[in-house]
């Protein structure tokens, strides 16, 4: 990227490019400058509390993530892009419902954000559509788009470019929009001025830190990932946590609570974009019906999916402990027959989840030694659910 001479109008400029992308479908447009040093201390201490997990990229990129410049030389400003996406069919009360299905042993809740299309390829897509359109007026200049694809601290960002600011549960909330928005970023070599951060409003609420079902909170602004249902279901590749299989509930991909327990989201707006509607296989989801998929069949069920990206075999180990929750809640002769014809075809992470699932270890150590694991012991005993 080489540092653009050109003599721009930065008012009218700005204006434009909201103009631009609202017919693009953001909701709201912001500029940060590139100066994050002061959030530099608080990521290595994250960093450092092993709170990432396996995503040892995060560590790997190190301070890079808050050092645009040395991510993409010659950047000066970035111009953060916020994108809605509650589907646009999104009843008033949809967060009981979504609390309702969640109490629903036997459904499959998928996160709101996922059940749509992937939002990596939309918000890109735009994005540079924005990007494009800037470059028709200015003639070309130096830039590049990102969409969580990036060593990028896209809340910081946000939060430096008025989009919002961080709540407690570490997601960016909005006044007028909750925090149900995707965010994306153009860095730029043209030197923009920075839009007015604005101040937070959680006060005293810590309602997502009581609500999260795995205590993944652990401090207002503090989670660990490696607690955190999204985490587990989506980028953890192996077995997930004996002690926190129980507490997952029928939550296959993602996790909502911190977000539908908050009271910005009462504002949450409704997607413009009809990318985010509701894929009919997602509507009302039950773990059998999706145990049922085959890897052809996920494949496409999810293709243009944000799902897609864990794999089969994820997925599969996702369902089994759901089941297995359901199991414990209440006997099921058809889910257990399911996890039990599928064992000695299974692979061994979803064989061991499974072999969890079923609980029943006379019966179920039979079944495993025909796939050359050996069964665990159900912990569910010793598993109390935070109160909420």
């Amino acid at each position: 990227m080489h540092q653009s001479e050109l003599v721009v109008d930065h008012a009218a400029l700005l204006a434009d490019i909201r103009q631009w992308a609202r017919e693009l479908g953001f909701s709201q447009i912001g500029v940060s400058g590139v100066d994050l040093s002061s959030a530099e201390p608080g990521l290595m201490a994250w960093l450092g509390e092993g709170f990432h997990g396996s995503m040892a990229y995060m560590a790997a990129h190190g301070l890079k993530r808050a050092r645009p410049a040395e991510l993409v030389p010659g950047t000066v400003s970035v111009v953060t892009a916020r994108m809605d996406y509650l589907p646009r069919s999104t009843e008033p009360g949809w967060q009981a419902v979504e609390f309702e299905r969640l109490a629903q042993p036997e459904a499959a809740t998928v996160s709101l954000y996922a059940r749509g299309r992937d939002y990596h390829k939309v918000m890109r897509q735009r994005l540079q559509k924005l990007a494009d359109r800037m470059a028709d007026r200015l003639g070309p200049f130096g830039h590049r788009v990102f969409t969580d694809s990036a060593p990028v601290l896209e809340a910081e960002l946000a939060g430096r470019s008025g989009q919002g600011w961080r709540g407690k549960h570490t997601l960016v909330l909005n006044r007028d929009a909750g925090s149900m928005f995707f965010l994306g970023e153009i860095y730029l070599d043209l030197p923009l001025p920075a839009s007015e951060p604005t101040s937070g409003h959680c006060g005293s609420c810590q309602a997502c830190l009581d609500v999260c079902p795995t205590r993944a909170i652990v401090a207002p602004h503090r989670l660990d990932a490696r607690r955190c249902i999204s985490y587990l279901t989506i980028e953890h590749d192996g077995p997930i946590p004996v002690e926190l299989r129980a507490l997952m509930g029928n939550r296959i991909y993602g996790c909502d609570d911190c977000q539908l327990i908050c009271p910005w989201n009462k504002y949450a707006q409704r997607a413009e974009l009809p990318d985010f509607d509701v894929r009919p296989v997602l509507a009302e989801p039950t773990l059998l019906a999706l145990w049922a998929w085959t890897e052809a069949e996920f494949l496409r069920h999810t293709e243009g999916s944000a799902i897609r990206r864990i794999g089969h075999e994820r997925w599969r180990r996702n369902l089994a402990v759901a089941m297995g929750n359901a199991l414990r809640a209440a006997p099921s002769a058809d889910l257990e027959r399911a996890l039990r014809e599928a064992l000695p075809h299974a692979t061994p992470l979803v064989a061991e989840h499974i072999v969890w699932a079923l609980g029943d270890q006379a019966s179920a150590v039979a079944t495993a030694s025909q796939t050359g694991i050996e069964a665990m012991p159900s912990s569910v005993d010793n598993v109390t659910r935070p109160a909420t």
